[in-house]
């Protein structure tokens, strides 16, 4: 293997529909990499609207430098009279240098995507000399042409900073010839996933020997109209403070949409976040004219605390976490990553046979990775605290969520530290906490939510973190039916 390259696994995994594909992550290991590489042929009632979810879903991610996606509705004719002579001498430099590295405009200087265009260059004309008759090499020099210029073409912006662990996924309509064809396999040798969306007819035999890609059946072939592809676009503002530059190593969350869990830490001065070191050394729970609860007491505040299952278009439930009742209309605050990859949820409730569908996501922000969703129920709210005593390492607190799936698991710690993530305030706390807690609430012992379950550090034992009360309090203002105090 040439230095710089890495070997290529085509769907290692099922991946079996569009939301699996969607939600794929192909793993990479020092010498090689998984991708995936999907049919899906004809189409089903939810076909419009799943393909819009995959662009809102995808597109956003992408805006967070998480993946990179596009879709396209077609390839480029190749015409113009310049880019036949470019191209043709790329094709020569590439005879040149024994078909090894092969130099176009997406490559730049990068020497590692150089030598993968090379070998999946070379590849991928090895098998269209396979399922051509008599190709002779004129006919290769046209199609390794239109190979090079689609690859500028499709990889313009997409596979710039080219490395090889990014997640890349590229969607195309009915790529049904055989060049068409060729070509998405072409961009899964340089680590793409694709998606061919063949809806009106699928590739001939010849072609599918070569078994590279997965067929999904989903109905019958027929015209459709696509929708058009609308990059996201972040709308919302950042307050000032999530602003702040960070010199220490921030946090990065693993690219899964559902139940991120961050690994590593990056340690702040103690007492940031809204929950701040009180100089005086009060407890932030000994406060005069008030008492505090017991566990049993605090316990019974689940009955505030949502179990949330989040669905793709076709109604699969792709994973669970928590949510916090924050306003009597039906309001309820999550986590941004737990809402993030749903079309529509389902809302459990403790005490409440009825299971409540919403796809109504009223706000978000996904740097403090929070969102409020809203149901059609009569709601009774956790009040929040509004920072009478600051908070301080020691204190106890008491987290409610749904690990794992198992409704409204109350568990109990203390505040351990106070610490700065991916450039956001956080509470460091020991209750324990696992998939599905992210959403949940962490309250003090008076019964104010102090912070939401955002993450843990899976290489430490109760190392949990939760965004504080004072951005949840900005973000929920106008929402909110009870105030702490």
């Amino acid at each position: 293997m040439c230095e710089g390259m890495f070997k290529i696994r085509h769907n290692v995994t099922n991946v079996s529909s569009m939301s699996a594909f969607v939600n794929s992550r192909g793993g990479f290991g020092g010498d090689y990499k998984d991708v995936y590489f999907i049919r899906v042929l004809g189409r089903d009632a939810s076909y419009l609207e799943e393909i819009e979810w995959m662009d809102r879903l995808l597109s956003e991610q992408a805006a967070r430098g998480q993946v990179k996606y596009k879709r396209i509705d077609s390839l480029v004719s190749l015409t113009a009279s310049e880019d036949v002579n470019y191209y043709s001498g790329c094709y020569e430099n590439w005879l040149g240098n024994g078909r090894k590295k092969l130099e176009l405009k997406i490559s730049g200087q990068n020497e590692t995507l150089k030598t993968m265009l090379g070998y999946a260059c070379g590849e991928t004309v090895r098998l269209f000399h396979q399922v051509t008759s008599h190709a002779s090499d004129s006919m290769e020099k046209n199609f390794a042409v239109k190979l090079m210029f689609w690859a500028d073409q499709a990889g313009k912006e997409y596979l710039e900073d080219y490395h090889p662990e990014m997640i890349m996924k590229l969607a195309a309509p009915n790529f049904s010839k055989k060049q068409e064809y060729l070509f998405a396999y072409f961009m899964t040798l340089l680590g793409v996933d694709v998606l061919l969306l063949q809806y009106q007819s699928d590739i001939d035999a010849s072609l599918e020997k070569l078994n590279f890609s997965v067929p999904v059946r989903l109905g019958d072939f027929g015209p459709c109209t696509l929708p058009a592809f609308q990059p996201y676009v972040p709308v919302l503002p950042v307050p000032e403070r999530t602003q702040r530059k960070n010199s220490r190593p921030a946090v990065t969350r693993e690219r899964r949409p559902l139940e991120v869990r961050k690994a590593g830490e990056a340690s702040g001065p103690a007492g940031r976040t809204g929950s701040k070191r009180d100089p005086s050394g009060d407890t932030g729970g000994r406060e005069s004219g008030r008492r505090e609860l017991d566990f049993e007491e605090l316990a019974r505040l689940a009955s505030s605390v949502v179990m949330i299952s989040v669905h793709d278009p076709k109604g699969e439930i792709l994973g669970s976490g928590s949510g916090i009742m924050i306003g009597e209309e039906g309001y309820i605050l999550t986590n941004h990553h737990v809402a993030s990859g749903g079309r529509y949820y389902s809302v459990r409730i403790e005490d409440d046979q009825t299971v409540y569908k919403t796809d109504e996501v009223i706000k978000y922000n996904s740097v403090l990775d929070l969102s409020v969703i809203r149901i059609d129920r009569r709601l009774k709210p956790l009040p929040i605290y509004r920072g009478s005593r600051k908070l301080v390492r020691g204190q106890k607190v008491v987290a409610i969520g749904s690990p794992l799936g198992l409704f409204n698991s109350v568990s109990d710690g203390i505040i351990s530290g106070f610490r700065v993530f991916d450039n956001v305030d956080m509470i460091q706390f020991t209750a324990p906490i696992s998939h599905g807690s992210s959403g949940g609430a962490v309250l003090n012992m008076f019964g104010e939510v102090i912070g939401i379950s955002t993450a843990g550090i899976d290489s430490g034992q109760n190392i949990n973190l939760a965004v504080g009360y004072d951005f949840i309090s900005q973000f929920v203002s106008g929402f909110t039916g009870r105030h702490g105090k």
